[in-house]
């Protein structure tokens, strides 16, 4: 048995969550098309016969806004440094920028293996691919490997070569066990991917929830979710005229989460308002921000 944890970085939006659910081959991490989407630790076990690999997603790295982005770029940095191995994720139509320069600075000087894995090839053509990699091999990288997380285009080759870097001989978890993130958190986390998908402007970057109750019985799970916004005015327009877009996430929702848990599910929402939530140590805590040192 060779196992090792493998940490998954990168600027915002360039498909981390993406990439650790076809890796994992199951919804773990929620993805939408709003920047910085990711803002909890998530981790997926990879299983195979002899191997084991625990991926670890974290938030975007970017300039921070508030005191909630300075605490996920702290949980992004911490989470490379006491692993095996770390995947800097980049959008190949992005290019590298300051943001991308400023990240690779840090990590290649952290004295471990990072594979640098070039995203979203299957936007580009093969002359753009190729002058990518030729661009990224000015850096110290110990391996660049170009894959589409979305189409799971050579995301089975990038797993061939991770296996190389696994220290352990340990086995971690259960076969049958593939993230180590709760239920409750698990369906605060699809509650706010629904927000993310079905809203726009403003409200994705105002939102976030908190799973406050979950009963299972027998054949049904009772769950409840708070979705907490900083402004009245979202607060409304979350719920819509006559409940209507609160009734639409909380039915796309739960019929993810009755997959997940293979029972029926009874969820109710509920939208509150705590101004500037993002910037109060004392609500961060509380929802599951937790400062890194």
């Amino acid at each position: 048995m060779k196992s090792g944890f493998v940490s998954i970085v990168g600027r915002p939006n360039v498909g981390k969550s993406t990439l650790i659910n076809s890796i994992i081959d199951r919804k773990i991490a929620i993805t939408s098309n709003v920047s910085g989407t990711t803002r909890n630790i998530i981790e997926g076990i990879y299983h195979e016969d002899g191997y084991q690999i625990i991926f670890v997603d974290t938030p975007g790295i970017s300039k921070p806004l508030n005191k909630l982005g300075k605490v996920l770029n702290k949980q992004a940095y911490a989470l490379t440094k006491d692993v095996d191995l770390v995947l800097l994720v980049v959008d190949i139509e992005s290019g590298i920028g300051k943001g991308d320069k400023f990240l690779m600075d840090n990590l290649l000087n952290n004295q471990i293996p990072v594979i640098l894995v070039i995203n979203k090839i299957d936007k580009v053509s093969k002359e753009t691919l190729i002058m990518a990699i030729n661009e990224y091999k000015d850096y110290d990288f110990a391996e660049i490997v170009p894959v589409s997380a979305k189409e799971d285009d050579n995301v089975a080759h990038l797993i061939e070569v991770i296996k190389k870097y696994l220290k352990d001989d340990i086995k971690y978890y259960e076969d049958d066990v593939i993230t180590s993130s709760s239920v409750p958190f698990m369906a605060a986390e699809l509650v706010r991917e629904k927000l993310l998908q079905n809203t726009k402007d403003e409200i994705p970057h105002s939102i976030t929830c908190h799973c406050t109750n979950i009963e299972s019985k027998k054949d049904l799970v009772n769950i409840s979710v708070d979705i907490i916004v900083d402004k009245p005015n979202i607060k409304k327009m979350i719920i819509g005229s006559g409940g209507e877009m609160l009734k639409k996430v909380g039915s796309l929702a739960r019929v993810d989460l009755e997959e997940m848990l293979g029972k029926h599910v009874y969820l109710e929402l509920y939208v509150k308002v705590i101004e500037n939530w993002k910037d109060k140590e004392k609500y961060l805590k509380e929802l599951g921000f937790f400062d890194y040192e």
